[in-house]
C-alpha cells in the first residue's frame, strides 16, 4: 500500500532533511493522540502476537475497537484472542514504540545537506517527551553503520547525528542490508515489553527506493521481520526522472520486493508540496495498530515445530492489515 503526496521542485537534500524532521515530529504528535488500555498486563513469552491495522472504506484508521470486533482463525479454525491492546484517544497508558530509522546517506547528499539533516534531528530530539518509546538510528550507503542503539535520551541521539557522514564515492545503496541490521537490532536490543505493555516494533526506511549491491534478499528480510514481529515502513524520496506521464511515481524495486506489504507496513511516496499530510499519515499509521496475541494450543505444541497460518478478520467489514500471517510452534 502506498500513499502519494505531490512534492515541489526543491532539491533532494532539502527534501531529505525536511522529510526526516517531519517524520520525527509527526510520530510524537500521533503517539500522543492514540493510546491503548490503561491496564498494565504481564507479557508472557509464550504469547504469539500480531500487529493489526484497521481502516474503513475511505482508508481512515479505525480506533476504539474491542476483541469482540475481531475474528481470529488458526489454520481455518476459530481461536480465542488471549491478549488484546486497543487504541484509545487519551494520554494515559500510551503504547510504547521501538523504532529504528534507517537513513540513506549515499552520494546524492552533499555535506551542507548533511548539516541541515543534523539540525533537523536536533529539533526532533528537543521535542522528545515520551520516555516509554525508544529509537535507534542506522545509516547506509555502501556500508551499514549503527549510529545509535536504542535510547530515549536526547543527548545520546544528538551525539549520534554528529556521526552522520555522506558516502561520497559509493556506488551502492544497501537498503536491504540496512533493514536486516535494523531487524537484528530490534531482536537483540529492544525489550519484549515496556512497563508491562507490548511495544510496537518498526523500521522506518528513508531512501529513493532503488537498492543496489545488497547481500540480503527481500525474502530473507520478510522472514526475519515476521519472526521479530517487526513492520517495515518506507518513505520513498522523489526522483522526478522516474515519474510517469500522469506525474505519479513508478513503483520502485523496494516496493515491488514485498518487504513493506508482507510485514504489515506501508510505503509513502512524497510527490506533493504538503509534507505535513504525508508524515502525519505515516505517524498515525505506525502508532495505530492493535496488538492481538494468542497462546498456541496444547495440540499444536505436541505436534512439534510446525507452521500455523493465522488470519484475522473484522466482523464489521473493515479492512485488516496484519504484520504476519504465520508462526512456528515451538
Amino acid at each position: 500500500m502506498t500513499d502519494f503526496i505531490q512534492n515541489d521542485d526543491s532539491a533532494p537534500g532539502e527534501f531529505f532533511y525536511r522529510a526526516l524532521l517531519l517524520i520525527f515530529v509527526a510520530i510524537l504528535a500521533a503517539h500522543t493522540a492514540f493510546a491503548q488500555d490503561d491496564d498494565v498486563v504481564r507479557i508472557d513469552t509464550e504469547l504469539v502476537s500480531f500487529e493489526v491495522t484497521v481502516t474503513d472504506k475511505h482508508g481512515k484508521i479505525v480506533p476504539n475497537l474491542k476483541p469482540e470486533d475481531f475474528r481470529l482463525l488458526e489454520d481455518g479454525v476459530d481461536h480465542p484472542i488471549d491478549f488484546f491492546q486497543p487504541i484509545k484517544k487519551n494520554d494515559k497508558g500510551r503504547r510504547p514504540l521501538t523504532v529504528v530509522f534507517a537513513l540513506d546517506v549515499s552520494g546524492s547528499m552533499t555535506e551542507p545537506e548533511i548539516d541541515r539533516l543534523r539540525s533537523a534531528m536536533q529539533v526532533f530530539i528537543s521535542r522528545l517527551a515520551d520516555y516509554d518509546s525508544y529509537f535507534a538510528v542506522v545509516s547506509f550507503a555502501m556500508e551499514v553503520r549503527t549510529l545509535q542503539t536504542f535510547t530515549n535520551q536526547k543527548e545520546r541521539l544528538e551525539r549520534s547525528f554528529e556521526k552522520l557522514v555522506r558516502d561520497q564515492g559509493g556506488l551502492s545503496t544497501h537498503a536491504y542490508d540496512a533493514v536486516d541490521d535494523s531487524i537484528r537490532l530490534i531482536s537483540r536490543k529492544s525489550p519484549k515489553a515496556l512497563k508491562g505493555r507490548m511495544p510496537k516494533r518498526a523500521v522506518i526506511l528513508v531512501t529513493d527506493g532503488f537498492p543496489v549491491g545488497d547481500v540480503v534478499s527481500p525474502d530473507t528480510l520478510i522472514e526475519r521481520a515476521n519472526q521479530a514481529e517487526t513492520s517495515i515502513y518506507s518513505v520513498i524520496l522523489p526522483s522526478f526522472s522516474r515519474l510517469q506521464t500522469d506525474k505519479r511515481p513508478v513503483i520502485t524495486p523496494l516496493e515491488a520486493s514485498g518487504i513493506i506489504n508482507e510485514t504489515g507496513g506501508k510505503s509513502f511516496y512524497a510527490t506533493d508540496k504538503s509534507f505535513d499530510a504525508l508524515f502525519q499519515a505515516l505517524a498515525e499509521d505506525i502508532t495505530a495498530s492493535y496488538a492481538i496475541a494468542i497462546y498456541p494450543d496444547q495440540d499444536s505444541k505436541k505436534a512439534g515445530d510446525k507452521t500455523r497460518k493465522v488470519t484475522i478478520l473484522s466482523k464489521n467489514g473493515y479492512t485488516i492489515r496484519q504484520n504476519r500471517t504465520e508462526y512456528n510452534v515451538k
